[in-house]
């Protein structure tokens, strides 16, 4: 009888020393970020205006390639060439090939260096408004990728953060045509 006093006393101190916050819940959510970076109006007008800004020097380059790729026809086919004509084809060819290359690699580091622009300016309005989304929430913690292996779409908070990079997004474009 003593041994399960014992016992019970002790469970009973254990049980006492539990602290109180654990009985509490928190409350977790998830954010897709690969949505949010595909979808957000900040980035699909960022799309847009680089669309806008470097498809002339796209479609520039596109002719000299289809010039080229005419060229080369021409070449291949051979009919009528000297051996002079030959020569200047090839080396026009040559010469047209690496401007070519060169002017879509321009294009390419320049287009990539500004969507990282884009891109950074997002990360720090997207970190403002996942803030501000767990904290209307009262949210204890948010999750993001690329560790999260599953998620219940209960959590998910996306779409919330989404909502309002949208009503971010509008009042900045309401305060540039105001100016």
């Amino acid at each position: 009888m003593r041994k399960w006093l014992v016992i019970l006393a002790v469970m009973a101190g254990c049980a006492s020393l539990l602290p109180v916050y654990a009985q509490e819940t928190s409350h977790i959510a998830y954010v897709d970020m690969k949505h949010v970076l595909d979808n957000a109006p900040q980035v699909v007008a960022g799309r847009e205006r680089l669309d806008q800004e470097f498809r002339p020097r796209d479609d520039a380059v596109k002719a000299d390639e289809q010039q080229l790729q005419a060229m080369q026809q021409q070449l291949a086919e051979g009919t009528g060439l000297d051996d002079e004509s030959r020569t200047n084809l090839e080396r026009d060819i040559r010469n047209l090939q690496r401007a070519v290359d060169r002017r879509r690699e321009d294009l390419i580091e320049e287009l990539n260096f500004r969507r990282n622009e884009i891109e950074q300016r997002l990360e720090e309005t997207l970190e403002l408004v996942i803030k501000f989304v767990a904290e209307a929430e009262g949210l204890d913690l948010v999750i993001t990728d690329p560790v999260v292996l599953y998620y219940s779409p209960r959590i998910d908070i996306t779409q919330k953060v989404l909502d309002r990079l949208k009503v971010e997004f509008e009042a900045d474009q309401q305060e540039l045509n105001g100016r």
